[in-house]
């Protein structure tokens, strides 16, 4: 870890992302979380076994912590949460990558970590190559495994948490969902990374247990001496060293009020999300892993408006069979009864498991591949995933959504294939819901213009505003250099979502949305007026979303809208949207400065 060469100054402010909203104030305590460096070297014909055994000795040694942890958590608040480390035994084990490091060893005659190395290397590019940022965080899990395996490999110990005898303020490079999940809070307040996204599960644990977090710092460990006083606001990404006292005395004021809003948010997870004037919304979850929806429940979720499939098939060399899929939509849709279930069919590029269609080569993965084209391009695989997804029908109320439609043609070659497996379950006389909704995605420009043809064809819509406003706007909001650009109240994204609102509602189908718009309780008076009647998010966002919709009238939002649809810039609009909503939920919206 470097080491400081300069002292730090009062009201040192550093920027980072805030994963975890509240207030941490306390000293720093450095954790040493830095990647292993696994070199490569050549070995002996005579070494492939005794290398092949130090791997799977590795193996063995990370699935019994990995349990451990389990153990350790097992009783706690956390159980619901369990999943991720389930997830982690799923990439311990995954087929591909002991194979790819066999393969290294025997073929390649490389020592065990160079062989791990270059498995995870080719993990690491089939997550880096998505789109959707909540499935390309996923990416940090295997970081998470692979680090567990090298560090094993190596014979290198790590630095525990447990440890930790006093009230601080963890820096680290990176923790693991392990880490994070067996946090003692009343000695770790909060924590600042180098690394991290919104939507890694770590980032997901540390809301759930109410750590205040910021990530992506990058140089956060290089930066900040042990033992500095900081503070950490969560919601605002913001890291102050050495605070001044008049500093210190605002972001206390600052977390007082903050706690006191917390604790009254719990009474709204029980209540309808319903305006004063009637109007009722749905709100949904979205979810990767059948085990996450106790957890949903226990936050107010209302059925699932977003199943990611994808990590049924990710990280693998063949996709899984028909039983397979039955088998984890069986489970989630059980769990989640009598809640209904959306249930996406595949997002994400194939060449990874599917040999004979290669898209590494693609100049822009964006605009290739992708989605319902890639299903389309392997129809028999589509088939396979529609089976199961009818087959679970039976069970409980369940609606299919195909991703990236750009026109007419595509749902209808979809709906065909659906017809198909229909047939066909019917020739061999298994149950299933011969009306199953169809829905779509809306989530590009073309389907945005043509959503009056598209609702003639579909049961509902469910706008994916992640991709909508970065097809819309030309903008990868991953690039640094232009994500400022990324604007979900740029004047050309609500006239996006009053078209598709409005030939929804001409054609008397639902209209939902599933993006990372939904679950922000700035932007809800906009979307109660365009009439969306169902919103899907990360669980831990509903009690916020249900309070904000329970102080917002229909009619207003109406109005509201109206004046916002008038205004000519980003600027204008933010700003209106902003005093609005102060003078409404001043606690909630009024400005924080002291």
């Amino acid at each position: 870890m470097a080491s400081v060469k300069t002292e730090i100054s009062p009201d040192t402010f550093l920027v980072g992302i805030g994963v975890s909203p509240g207030i941490a104030i306390g000293a720093t305590h450095l954790v040493n979380r830095a990647r292993m460096a696994a070199l490569e070297r050549r070995i002996r014909k005579s070494d492939v076994d005794v290398e092949i055994a130090a791997f799977e000795e590795a193996v063995e040694l990370s699935r019994r912590q990995l349990h451990e942890v389990k153990r350790r958590v097992a009783d706690r608040h956390l159980a619901e949460h369990l999943y991720i480390i389930d997830t982690h035994l799923l990439i311990l084990e995954d087929q591909m990558l002991h194979a790819e490091t066999r393969r290294g060893i025997r073929e390649d005659l490389l020592n065990a970590e160079g062989a791990l190395k270059r498995a995870l290397d080719q993990f690491r590019s089939v997550f880096e190559s998505i789109e959707d940022e909540y499935l390309r965080d996923r990416g940090s899990d295997v970081e998470s495994v692979g680090e567990r395996l090298l560090r094993n490999l190596m014979g290198e110990s790590e630095q525990s948490l447990s440890g930790i005898d006093r009230k601080v303020v963890v820096v680290a490079h990176d923790l693991s969902p392990a880490d994070t999940m067996q946090i003692d809070k009343d000695k770790i307040i909060g924590f600042v990374t180098d690394v991290g996204g919104r939507t890694s599960h770590t980032a997901i644990l540390a809301r759930s247990q109410g750590i205040p977090a910021v990530v992506g710092l990058e140089n956060a460990t290089a930066l900040i001496p042990g033992g500095t006083p900081l503070i950490v606001d969560g919601s605002s990404g913001t890291v102050i060293l050495n605070p001044t006292p008049e500093t210190f005395r605002e972001y206390l004021q600052k977390k007082q009020r903050y706690e006191y809003g917390e604790r009254e948010l719990l009474s709204y997870r029980s209540l309808p999300a319903e305006t004063p004037d009637g109007h009722r919304l749905v709100l949904r979850c979205n979810v990767e892993l059948p085990s996450e929806v106790p957890h949903a429940l226990a936050q107010g979720a209302e059925g699932v408006g977003l199943f990611r499939s994808e990590f049924l098939y990710l990280g693998r060399q063949f996709p899984p069979d028909e039983e397979e899929q039955f088998d984890a939509y069986r489970e989630i849709v059980t769990a989640m009864a009598p809640h209904e279930v959306t249930i996406r069919t595949l997002d994400v590029g194939g060449d990874k498991f599917v040999p004979e269609i290669n898209l590494s080569d693609e100049v822009n993965p964006a605009l290739g591949l992708r989605g319902v084209r890639f299903s389309l391009a392997d129809r028999q695989l589509l088939k396979i995933q529609l089976r199961a997804i009818l087959r679970v029908s039976a069970l409980g109320p369940v609606r299919v959504m195909f991703p990236m439609i750009s026109g007419v043609s595509e749902i209808r070659a979809c709906k065909s294939i659906l017809h198909q497996a229909m047939a066909e379950l019917s020739r061999e006389g298994i149950d299933f819901d011969g009306r199953i909704p169809v829905g779509i995605m809306i989530e590009t420009p073309s389907a945005a213009l043509i959503a009056d043809k598209l609702a003639r064809e579909v049961d509902f819509f469910s706008v994916g505003t992640n991709d909508l406003i970065q097809y819309c706007l030309a903008v990868d909001r991953s690039n640094e250099h232009v994500a400022y650009l990324y604007e979900p109240l740029h004047p050309a994204i609500l006239r996006a979502l009053q078209m598709i609102c409005r030939a929804a509602r001409q054609a008397g189908i639902k209209v939902a949305m599933c993006g990372e718009m939904a679950a922000e309780p700035l932007y809800l008076p906009i979307l109660i007026g365009f009439g969306f009647g169902e919103l899907s998010m990360n669980a831990p966002c509903i009690p916020r979303v249900k309070r904000v919709v329970r102080q917002i009238r229909y009619s207003e939002g109406k109005e509201l809208l109206e004046k916002l649809l008038q205004l000519s810039t980003v600027a204008e609009v933010t700003h209106c949207l902003e005093e609005e909503m102060m003078t409404r939920i001043p606690d909630l919206f009024g400005k924080t400065d002291i």
